[in-house]
């Protein structure tokens, strides 16, 4: 009887230390897989304090890598250029110089050329890239893009190129004709035709040198800052007077629809058309704009043709806008040229416009004035039919109340190939 008793005694308490031993066991591993391992530790890298708010306001596009190349950190500007993608950095000279740059802690920089994401026309995305050790483990990617930059930098290369080349024109045949004149000092006429040529050649030089003063003006100052409501009919008024000499030696009318508050025109003629209307905006710049619309049509018009200045105000969203349409019978623009027409010194027929005394400055300097009024050029034409060039301005209330409550909201906009004026019939030609 006792030694039964003494038996189940030591089964029950060999049956508690076997369930403590097991609970033991239990909390033992669940505290074990809670514990961080050297596994989870190098997938799982935590970035050093205050890394993470330092990447957040870099322009520069940021990546951060761990030891095995995966992203653990990336801005949103990386991803918009492509290069991570899948959790993994997706340029393979960057992931390489990160690779170095992991292995002996040196700083690494490289400019490359990638190939634009979505697009099939080869174009390529200049950046520079910037590689430093973060910490022991991590590797910090700077990417910055350079794109613009190169662009920017191109166009004031070629900019000076053109210049040179336009300046070195002039001055060279004013050079040579110099040289004539010294030849021909006998022989009166001679000396009378290459004066002639020496003023032409010079008013051309002046000519281009005023352009480039404008153009630099148009880009650098702020038109608006001493904007004023400027009535339209006094621009067409203005625009007209200065070509009127071209016009009546090549017998081409210029007709309008805009009259003033007297009720004529200013060939003395009411045509009908839209009384009172005001732009917002640098008057001087403005006419400058509208002089060179009509001085073009009316030197790439024939002769005895008809330019026309249209004037309308037209709703849209912002405000009432103001559109001015020079049309003319001239030799026309075609598809390719209309994509360049707005380009510093481009011409679509640069021995006519050297005929003419053009610069190829005067679409430029007009582009750059409108998109600084917060407006647009746009441009309609077909070969052999002429050309419809339109601005497109804030009326005077619109832009003046859209300046007061949201100021620097006009951007650049540039030339489209479309115009509200192109559906309109060409001018009759005169017999």
């Amino acid at each position: 009887m006792d030694v039964n008793a003494a038996v189940a005694a030591a089964a029950a308490i060999a049956g508690v230390l076997t369930g403590v031993i097991a609970m033991l066991a239990f909390r033992w591993s669940e505290r074990d897989q809670k514990r961080p391992t050297r596994t989870s530790l190098h997938t799982d890298p935590v970035l050093p304090p205050g890394v993470d708010t330092v990447l957040s306001v870099l322009r520069s596009s940021a990546v951060v890598l761990d030891e095995a190349d995966a992203v653990v950190k990336a801005s949103s500007a990386a991803y918009a250029l492509g290069l991570v993608r899948g959790g993994k950095l997706s340029v393979e000279p960057m992931l390489q110089m990160a690779r170095d740059t992991r292995r002996d802690g040196e700083i690494r920089q490289v400019e490359l050329d990638l190939p634009r994401r979505g697009t099939g026309r080869g174009e390529a995305l200049a950046v520079s890239a910037r590689v430093a050790p973060l910490g022991s483990r991590l590797v910090l990617l700077l990417v910055e893009d350079l794109t613009e930059a190169r662009r920017i930098e191109a166009v004031r290369r070629d900019f000076v190129a053109n210049v040179s080349h336009e300046l070195k024109t002039p001055v060279g045949a004013l050079s040579l004709l110099s040289e004539a004149v010294m030849d021909a000092s006998d022989d009166p006429e001679a000396v009378q035709r290459f004066a002639g040529r020496m003023q032409i050649e010079a008013t051309r030089l002046t000519n281009l040198v005023q352009e480039l003063i404008d153009l630099s003006r148009v880009q650098n100052d702020d038109p608006l800052e001493d904007a004023e409501p400027v009535r339209v009919d006094e621009l067409v008024a203005e625009a007209i007077d200065r070509c009127r000499h071209q016009a009546g030696t090549k017998q081409i009318t210029m007709a309008s629809n805009v009259w003033s508050p007297e009720g004529t025109d200013q060939d003395g003629r009411r045509e009908g058309g839209t009384a009172d209307l005001h732009v917002w905006g640098n008057r001087g710049q403005l006419a400058a704009a509208l002089g060179n619309l009509v001085e073009n049509a009316v030197n790439y018009s024939p002769a005895r043709t008809r330019v026309g200045i249209a004037a309308r105000r037209v709703s849209a969203p912002g405000g009432d806008m103001i559109e001015l349409a020079v049309t003319d019978q001239g030799i026309g623009i075609s598809d390719k040229d209309k994509e360049r027409i707005f380009e510093r010194f481009y011409r679509v027929d640069p021995a006519r416009s050297r005929a003419t005394g053009g610069t190829g400055l005067g679409l430029a300097i007009v582009k750059h004035v409108v998109a600084s009024h917060g407006g647009e050029v746009t441009v309609w034409s077909a070969e052999g039919q002429g050309s419809t060039f339109t601005l497109r301005l804030p009326e005077a209330g619109a832009a003046r109340d859209r300046a007061q409550q949201h100021p620097g909201l006009d951007d650049e906009a540039g030339p489209t190939d479309s115009s509200p004026y192109a559906s309109l019939p060409a001018p009759e030609v005169l017999p």
